[in-house]
């Protein structure tokens, strides 16, 4: 015998679940859902449940703990997923604590039996089955709970019932619990508070017969229901990574940030699916200069994303940072502005969030401004491993064919060179600096391109200006050895031949 048996798998109506389960949830499968106290648990397998329910997959939700099901109604209808004219038709709720009065769990699983044989349903919840472990350690005698849960799962199975058990455990006891044995899927729920910031996490501990994507994932609980947004791998594949369209041109391809002169510094523009990072001190022009780069693409059929971590979105149109034309682009779905949730922010959230955008706007370019407001938007758990993170979410972005670039706010102290507090600037394909230098008494702008991967490019420094047509680049600095290293003695007397403020920019 070759041919394999294919099991059906249940959407399960979760945003991010399905997929990090691999597909969604095995039909007929047997699973337990756990975690401490306030997890999410309940949530989750409501959700589930209301996703699937409906006139030819009639849903039975058994509770076993002391509150009657009407005080747990009352909660979980302020979601949107809670649909009322669906109760006591495809959905119906049984409380089953006088069951286990005497804690004898035969009685309890004939009742049980009886419910399904009643409801014919297609899928079952017991909530909370920790409550059905507790009574059978009161009973004197009967079932034991291993085999109790043997049965339950071997009859609901035959039922062709999915089951959902849902307890409150801790994670040292999964080793030893007969139920964790016998689940074929095995989902976990907990929740840490890191000074001010609340994280939640699922992992996927087993799921019988399909690869879920490994390690913890970050999700939320909102009015809408739980949302996860799954731990992005380097290295997957095309399915989980979808190329956007028409990024897929010859290598070769450049795009221009449409500023004068600074394409030419760069080679020809950044190539396509490179990453940029833009440093410099305070009131540099880092923003101006990025904003020039996705209203440039938004001109040419290339839509742009601003990933807003330090300024107000207002800032970037209206006369603020950038041209003047960035308002009617803005209107025109030909440039997005994302402002993430602060402090309490993850990696993967934001990346859910900004893949989410780039492929409802069909956007070719990015600009994430700035990695110290990036930094801070992350809940302190995430901050511990930045790099690490920052890393795989540059990684992803540009092997989907977008062309990215990153602000980073240095320190100009004029004695030594550093692109990024971060220690991130090796992550990136680009490197553009800005700077200060004195000239007769006040502060001249000054660039260079200080990388290009796989590229030549210019090595001159160029004086630049930002007017309210954006920035201009002007003249090239030449003569000054030890200007870029900054040494402090060179700087207040600068050779004739330097680029004057009033001179003209082209």
């Amino acid at each position: 015998m070759t041919d394999r048996v294919r099991i059906h798998r249940l959407a399960t109506g979760v945003p991010g679940l399905d997929q990090i389960l691999g597909g969604g949830l095995p039909e007929f499968s047997f699973n337990l859902i756990a975690g401490a106290p306030g997890a999410g648990k309940t949530t989750l397998a409501q959700q589930i449940m209301f996703a699937n329910a409906g006139p030819d997959c009639p849903a039975l939700y058994l509770t076993v703990v002391g509150e009657p099901p009407l005080k747990m109604l009352r909660y979980q209808q302020q979601f949107t997923f809670f649909d009322v004219a669906r109760v006591d038709h495809s959905i119906r709720y049984v409380n089953l604590s006088q069951d286990l009065v005497n804690g004898m769990l035969d009685e309890l699983l004939a009742r049980i039996v009886h419910e399904v044989e009643t409801t014919n349903p297609r899928v079952v919840i017991v909530d909370s089955f920790r409550t059905v472990a507790r009574a059978a350690n009161r009973a004197p005698q009967g079932l034991e709970l291993q085999d109790f849960v043997q049965q339950l799962a071997v009859w609901l199975t035959g039922w062709q019932a999915t089951t959902f058990l849902v307890g409150e455990y801790r994670t040292e006891e999964s080793e030893q619990n007969p139920v964790f044995t016998v689940a074929d899927g095995l989902l976990w729920l907990a929740q840490s508070l890191d000074r001010n910031s609340m994280v939640r996490k699922i992992q996927v501990m087993k799921m019988r017969g399909q690869a879920p994507i490994p390690g913890l994932h970050t999700f939320r609980i909102t009015d809408d229901g739980i949302q996860v947004f799954p731990r992005v791998i380097v290295g997957a594949d095309e399915k989980t990574l979808p190329a956007v369209a028409g990024s897929k041109r010859s290598a070769r391809a450049r795009l221009s940030i449409g500023i004068k002169g600074l394409d030419d510094m760069l080679g020809g523009g950044i190539p396509i699916g490179h990453s940029v990072l833009v440093a410099g001190p305070s009131g540099s022009g880092k923003s101006v200069l990025s904003s020039e780069f996705i209203s440039e693409g938004a001109l040419h059929d290339e839509p742009g994303i601003i990933a807003v971590f330090e300024k107000r979105p207002s800032e970037y149109s209206q006369g603020g940072v950038g041209s003047r034309r960035f308002d009617r682009l803005i209107r025109e779905g030909k440039v997005g502005i994302l402002q993430t949730r602060p402090l309490d922010l993850s990696i993967d959230e934001m990346l859910n969030e900004v893949v989410d955008a780039i492929h409802r706007l069909k956007a070719r370019r990015l600009v994430i401004d700035s990695l110290s407001g990036f930094e801070l938007a992350l809940a302190p758990t995430f901050r511990e491993d930045f790099r690490e993170s920052l890393y795989r979410m540059v990684t992803v972005l540009t092997g989907m064919g977008i062309t990215m670039m990153m602000t980073a706010e240095v320190e100009d102290s004029y004695t030594h060179l550093r692109f990024s507090q971060h220690g991130t600037a090796f992550l990136t394909d680009a490197i553009i600096m800005q700077r200060y230098m004195v000239l007769k008494g006040q502060l001249q702008r000054i660039m260079a391109v200080v990388k290009v991967r796989g590229s030549a490019h210019s090595k001159d420094l160029r004086a630049y200006e930002i007017t309210n047509d954006g920035l201009v680049m002007g003249d090239t600095l030449r003569d000054y050895e030890g200007l870029l290293t900054g040494e402090p003695e060179l700087i207040p007397s600068l050779p004739p031949k330097a680029a004057r403020m009033d001179a003209p920019v082209g």
